[in-house]
């Protein structure tokens, strides 16, 4: 492998002091309740909202802020991501079934009982989370559905268009708060607010810490790092497709990357190339070069197999395929948090509306982790029923079991079902 181009800079995330940081909100929150989180709002986002919650009529409001043609494209997002949720759910079954004479076994589909959304507001608004992490939650069965974001910037409470994206997933309770603030009152509730079963969605490096912290008091789906792609291209690849693809990531955040794993010279440095040149076509465009030159990188491999090694051994939380044969090059690759099969089909279309979610692994996490889907909301609890007969059956083998371990009471249980 020859490196083309390397990462300029390498972000240390000031680690010790976020966790201090997070630990006391996290503590004042669960002392002080809503008052905390108030407090914490106003003081980081610049805004203290008279109430935490926001109502039914401000949520109808919102439709009046944004153009049909926002409502209508939220509305085909959100079809095709419940239909995808759906499909996912049909391949669930539960089970139950004889294994011997009088002893049943199975597992029931058990949604949680409630969730919280998280939906970030940093630079942009992000209406997609909303719809992203509400859906599948709402497919799974889950009852009771809560979700927050902050104020948007600029802005003395939640953009509009986030407040319609919530209201089409079918959230039942909303409110303006944000950061690590809002991960702590969703984990312990507050006066307002009741805690919730498992808290999902993106955020920034302190949301993260405080999913963190508060993991095990709640579930969380993941602690996700800024967003990454991997671009596996051969010389069959458009570099000018790939330059927009690249930038499109680098555009999220200052610590987003992007590598292009290539088997052709050419094709690297036209892409370098195309970067440039496309960068300042954008009015996000300075902010996105500058995270492709602190964090892109092109990388040159000998061979396809050596290409697909270098991509497995990455784990993107987005991966990218455009070469002349994709789908039979996708074949090979086992880590990765989505997969985008083909020229036609940038990161772009699964970031908003082909349908699987967009709330991934990153940091190598693909290796052992998946993205949240429909499954995220749902517990597979087994079962087992015995009757007399049955138990008669097992009573022999598991007090065997009980004493080979020391444990007599395990022992005794077994033995009174022995006949």
């Amino acid at each position: 492998m020859i490196v083309l181009k390397e990462a300029e800079r390498n972000f240390q995330e000031e680690g010790g002091s976020v966790e201090s940081v997070v630990g006391g909100i996290l503590k004042s929150v669960r002392e002080r309740g809503d008052e905390a989180v108030l407090a914490y709002t106003e003081k980081f986002d610049g805004v203290r909202p008279s109430s935490l919650r926001i109502g039914k009529e401000e949520l109808r409001a919102a439709y009046e802020k944004v153009a049909p043609s926002t409502v209508k494209t939220l509305e085909f997002a959100a079809e095709r991501i419940r239909n995808f949720a759906l499909r996912q759910k049909s391949c669930m079954q539960e089970l139950r079934y004889e294994i011997s004479p009088g002893v049943t076994l199975g597992h029931r589909l058990l949604p949680m009982e409630s969730c919280g959304c998280y939906v970030p507001a940093g630079r942009y608004p992000l209406p997609s989370s909303a719809l992203m992490s509400a859906i599948p939650a709402k497919v799974a069965g889950v009852r009771r559905i809560a979700a927050c974001s902050p104020a948007g910037k600029g802005r003395d409470g939640i953009h509009p268009a986030v407040l319609v994206a919530m209201d089409i997933a079918g959230v039942d309770e909303v409110y303006c708060m944000g950061g690590a603030q809002a991960i702590g009152a969703f984990a312990y509730g507050t006066g307002t607010i009741k805690g919730v079963d498992i808290i999902v969605g993106p955020g920034n490096r302190y949301v993260t810490e405080a999913k963190r912290q508060v993991s095990g008091a709640v579930g969380i789906d993941m602690l996700a790092g800024p967003s990454e792609v991997v671009i596996l291209a051969d010389e069959s690849a458009n570099p000018e497709w790939v330059a927009a693809d690249a930038l499109a990531r680098c555009e999220h955040d200052p610590h987003s990357w992007t590598v292009l794993v290539t088997t052709s010279r050419r094709l690297g440095e036209s892409v370098m190339s195309a970067v440039e040149t496309q960068a300042p076509l954008l009015s996000t465009g300075e902010f996105a070069f500058q995270s492709w030159r602190n964090n892109g990188r092109v990388l040159l491999a000998e061979s396809l197999d050596e290409a697909v090694a270098i991509t497995n051994d990455i784990a993107p939380e987005h991966l990218q395929v455009m070469t002349s044969d994709s789908p039979a090059i996708s074949s090979q690759l086992v880590n990765f948090g989505s997969l985008f099969i083909g020229e036609n089909a940038p990161v772009v279309f699964g970031d908003y509306a082909s349908g699987p979610n967009h709330i991934l692994p990153t940091v190598r996490c693909a290796r052992f982790s998946n993205g949240v889907y429909v499954g995220t909301f749902l517990r597979v609890c087994s079962f087992q029923e015995l009757t007399a007969e049955g138990a008669a059956y097992l009573a022999g083998p598991c007090a065997d079991f009980a004493e080979m371990e020391g444990l007599f009471g395990h022992k005794r249980s077994a033995e009174m079902r022995a006949r």
